[in-house]
């Protein structure tokens, strides 16, 4: 079985997935790189490109009429591509600003001070060089949609700088990446109308409550070398309370999105999505274990599962709405 120590020694951080395609493909002197651009765990640029498919996907399907084609209704795959290199470029370079912030919290914390900052396999310049490639990248996207679309995206910019500096300074850390981390369910619906209307904001404010959530989960693994070196989080804030506070996350922003889709009159069929991306959320609850770090990753991660269930509830709405008139 692989320790922390054998994957430090093969140049790996302590939390690195064995067995990544990141360390079978890329030479070994570009590992640092994936790993401040966290390649090697896809997780979190699924969990941000979420609310942007979510929202394109509503965006195309709202105020549907009899007599509307499927393709009419369906998000453009040029636009859900766009999203997806824009999420996997963004995450990267919030990540690697993120790591640059806190590199003195990495080196305090065990599951974080073998990455490759605080590990000296990279320097502070060539993390900053990284940082500004991936986000050039980002930018070429953005430049893909229209003005409206891009000036929202920048905007963006100004809470993604100052979330790596919350922990330090308030308990909710995760209601800024909240902020963060949901923008997309602006950016769909802006993509698609050159505008902001009830259903994006509802749609954003429910994925909040849903990063909040999910989030709180995973700090969790943390929450003992958090108190040692004074970083705050929720998990800390709610403790033994943490399943108590995640039913009231997880229902607001259950209801937020329904509220969301109504308001754009979504097909009704979009609502079982809902429902079972609420059955996922209610098994995490029950059986979350705050203090097994393992279990605290799975369910973190499991979120990815309800992110499809949502937007395939969206899907087959659209296709419901184009097939009913030729039953």
């Amino acid at each position: 079985m692989e320790t922390i120590q054998s994957k430090s020694a093969q140049g790996r951080v302590a939390d690195a997935p064995s067995g990544h395609w990141v360390y079978r493909v890329l030479p070994r002197w570009l590992w640092p790189y994936a790993q401040l651009a966290r390649w090697d765990r896809p997780i979190g640029w699924q969990l941000l490109l979420w609310p942007c498919w979510w929202s394109a996907a509503l965006a195309a399907s709202a105020y549907a009429r009899v007599d509307d084609t499927l393709l009419s209704l369906l998000p453009l795959p040029s636009t859900l591509i766009l999203f997806l290199l824009g999420a996997i470029a963004m995450r990267g370079a919030g990540c690697t600003y993120n790591d640059i912030v806190d590199e003195d919290i990495d080196n305090q914390v065990e599951r974080t001070r073998s990455r490759p900052l605080p590990s000296g396999k990279v320097s502070r310049r060539q993390a900053w060089i990284f940082l500004v490639l991936q986000a050039l990248v980002g930018l070429v996207v953005l430049l893909q949609f229209n003005g409206f679309a891009i000036l929202l995206g920048v905007c963006s910019l100004a809470v993604v700088a100052v979330y790596p500096f919350m922990k330090r300074f308030t308990n909710w850390p995760q209601f800024v990446l909240g902020l963060a981390f949901s923008w997309g369910a602006l950016m769909g619906w802006a993509s698609e109308f050159a505008d902001l209307d009830a259903p994006a904001f509802l749609l954003y404010i429910g994925s909040i409550l849903w990063v909040i959530g999910y989030d709180t989960i995973y700090a969790h693994q943390d929450k003992e070398d958090d108190a040692i070196v004074g970083v705050r989080s929720t998990a800390r804030l709610f403790g033994d309370n943490t399943k108590s506070w995640l039913v009231g996350l997880y229902a607001g922003a259950l209801m937020c999105f329904a509220v969301a889709f109504a308001s754009a009159q979504a097909p009704v069929v979009a609502l079982a999505g809902l429902i079972a991306a609420g059955a996922h959320m209610a098994r995490q609850i029950i059986t979350l274990d705050i203090d097994n770090p393992d279990q605290c990753l799975k369910l973190f991660k499991s979120n990815n599962q309800v992110g499809w269930l949502i937007f395939l509830g969206l899907i087959g709405g659209a296709i419901w709405v184009a097939v009913k008139p030729l039953m």
